[in-house]
């Protein structure tokens, strides 16, 4: 299926039936978890089960949360990623150092709150080739994860900025799902966006129709 200008990822894949309709919406990103306190964190042995249909020209993605070397390594010797996406508190050294370790490219996820929180991409224009915004989550959320907290943030902070990635390409993340997509890419201008629980059923399970629908809009903006 051809791709839209928008570009789409489908994170926290878990299960083969939701990799296909990722696969046949025309997601142009699929996104693994490597995340055990997550409930969409998979094994590296079934991640390279899941992503051996997965076309070539479609990005294989690793979510990680300040990880080891030990978990890269035993990720990677399962199967091919693309780009490691950093969702914890890494430096820029490290990492250039996991693109070092790893060959795959960089996609640092910056959380925001308030506009200030935007200057934290600054240092990564060197260090990383996307930057993820996501919705910073409050302290007084209970259980709340590094990601994928169905939360959104205010979007007119990044149309206030021409260039809030740096100048590096950007992936808007953050509570989105088919109600709110359209108005979010209206407001942000994000050209490259990011779901995983506003296309579940349940936390961790992704609904082939929800991801069917998410693609289908997107390919219409």
């Amino acid at each position: 299926m051809a791709r839209s200008g928008l570009a789409a990822k489908i994170c926290g894949l878990s299960d083969a039936t939701a990799v296909a309709a990722a696969v046949a919406g025309g997601a142009r990103f699929v996104g693994f978890v490597f995340y055990p306190p997550s409930p969409r964190s998979v094994l590296p042995e079934k991640a390279g089960q899941l992503a051996a249909p997965v076309p070539a020209d479609i990005f294989r993605v690793g979510v990680f949360v300040d990880p080891e070397d030990e978990l890269l390594d035993a990720v990677f010797a399962s199967l091919r990623l693309d780009f490691v996406q950093l969702h914890g508190s890494e430096s820029t050294a490290r990492a250039g150092e996991i693109k070092a370790r790893t060959g795959a490219g960089i996609i640092k996820a910056i959380k925001l709150a308030a506009p200030g929180d935007i200057a934290a991409a600054e240092p990564f224009r060197t260090a990383a080739d996307w930057i993820l915004f996501d919705a910073k989550a409050p302290k007084s959320l209970a259980g709340a994860l590094p990601g994928g907290n169905a939360l959104a943030f205010d979007w007119r902070m990044l149309a206030a900025h021409p260039a809030p990635a740096g100048g590096l390409p950007w992936l808007l993340s953050g509570g989105l799902d088919i109600d709110n997509l359209a108005e979010a890419v209206r407001i942000s201008g994000a050209r490259a966006v990011d779901v995983s629980s506003g296309v579940e059923s349940a936390p961790g399970k992704k609904n082939p129709e929800l991801v069917r629908r998410f693609l289908a809009l997107g390919a219409t903006l």
